[in-house]
């Protein structure tokens, strides 16, 4: 048995693979704390793990981030958004997570190793406070793209995929040079936050992320990133993470049965399980663009009023079914497109079933994962995160008549099939015990 602490910044996106992750190993045997934003208490104890909540000054409740950060909403999303994201939202609270594992790990839960999402900057610090046998092995999660600087991609921020032919790799530096330049405020910022844990950054945050962390498990295959000369041995492909498995009874909707009897492409339309505020970015879009096609599209808005607000908002058409909550390893198996604003975690859920992707978000990494779609062939990127319904009708008209991009979501679904995420993260937990020294 390991002792194990999972970290991860207080956010559903970032907790919820590490608690998958956390889970797991718990059921492996191994003794899990998991140090995180109090309002996960219940999920944590429900995957079978000790919660630890973070200090107030790095707790957050992510469903209300206008209150602990109002200046945020005012800015585009983009890079003067996430500049303000590694200053305050990731970087102001490194020193009080550092000082919260570092009090977790002497007084109450000595453990071999610790488990974080990159973004976590309390763990970098841990993992620069000592060399490797003076503290626990740090295991970082690529719960998104790797955000390593390299000369065979553009940087992180710019939603574009790497440039080829000659001049590629110097206009890709010149790039990062850009974005060295751009963050340099951000940099400096964050670099005093670690000071504040008593460390020091050994390079550009970014770069870091990736490289300070003993083992970066990236949970995706190489088919679904660009390929990169220049990664670290640290580094590892390992495939995503499995779909959750389901929790007590289904509900399924009363018209399912049109689902699974479907004579026509089934179109599933969603905004995820988080960003679902405003359903007229891209949910209600695609109802009115989809409304005179052959098609059968379900809405799953991801929240118990999102059918009402549909329909305040206009008739739903005949051709469609509007659901607060669907299972998605009920409903997938079913659909010929899924139309997303594009988080990580649910286009690597469509590809395990080789379903091909529409793609239109913005803000995070949801641009740089629409990017990663049409790059890899399995879907098309619509470069906005409020596309107009003729952009969505002939995106998804594209898809369903060209039969390249379902043949390349298979091929990544076949690719996922080889990789097996939770036991190779299982492996380095359990290799990690005897390269711990003392916390």
């Amino acid at each position: 048995m390991t002792l194990v602490i999972a970290t991860a910044t207080p956010f559903h996106g970032h907790v919820q693979p590490v608690l998958a992750v956390a889970s797991d190993l718990v059921r492996r045997g191994h003794e899990v704390v998991v140090l995180t934003g109090s309002r996960f208490a219940e999920d944590v104890r429900a995957a079978g793990a000790l919660h630890v909540s973070l200090p107030p000054e790095a707790d957050f409740d992510d469903r209300k981030l206008e209150l602990y950060f109002p200046e945020r909403g005012a800015l585009p999303a983009g890079p003067r958004q996430l500049d303000y994201d590694l200053k305050h939202v990731f970087g102001d609270p490194t020193a009080a997570q550092y000082r919260a594992l570092h009090s977790l790990l002497a007084r109450r839960f000595p453990a071999s190793v610790v488990v974080s999402d990159p973004l976590f900057l309390g763990a970098t610090a841990l993992a620069l406070s000592a060399p490797p046998g003076r503290r626990p092995v740090t295991v970082s999660l690529g719960i998104t793209m790797p955000t390593l600087l390299s000369e065979d991609a553009p940087p992180i921020g710019l939603g574009m995929p790497p440039l080829v032919g000659e001049g590629a790799k110097k206009r890709h530096r010149d790039m990062n040079d850009q974005v060295r330049e751009v963050f340099a405020d951000a940099q400096r910022h964050v670099e005093d936050n670690f000071g504040e844990s008593g460390t020091e950054l050994p390079g550009f945050l970014l770069d870091c992320l990736v490289t300070v962390p003993d083992h970066y498990l990236q949970l995706t295959v190489p088919g679904f990133e660009y390929p990169r000369g220049d990664l670290p041995p640290s580094f590892r492909f390992v495939g995503p993470l499995p779909a959750a498995p389901p929790s007590g009874t289904r509900s399924l909707p009363d018209w399912w049965t049109e689902v699974e009897d479907a004579d026509r492409p089934v179109v599933v339309v969603t905004q995820g399980s988080f960003d679902n505020r405003d359903l007229g970015r891209l949910v209600r879009p695609a109802l009115d663009a989809l409304a005179g096609e052959d098609v059968l599209v379900v809405a799953a808005t991801g929240r118990a009023d999102g059918p009402d607000r549909i329909r305040a908002a206009g008739p739903v058409p005949a051709n469609a079914r509007v659901a607060g909550y669907v299972p998605f390893d009920a409903l997938l198996p079913h659909a010929s497109v899924l139309v997303t604003n594009g988080g990580y975690g649910g286009v690597h859920q469509a590809l395990r079933y080789g379903v091909p992707l529409v793609v239109g978000g913005d803000g995070e990494d949801k641009p740089e994962v629409a990017a990663r779609v049409e790059w890899s062939g399995a879907g098309l990127d619509l470069r906005t995160g409020r596309p107009s319904p003729t952009v969505v009708r002939d995106a998804v008209r594209r898809v369903l008549a060209e039969p390249g991009f379902r043949k390349r979501a298979a091929g990544l679904r076949e690719k996922f099939g080889r990789h097996d995420a939770l036991g190779a993260i299982a492996e380095v937990v359990g290799g990690a015990t005897a390269a711990a020294g003392p916390a």
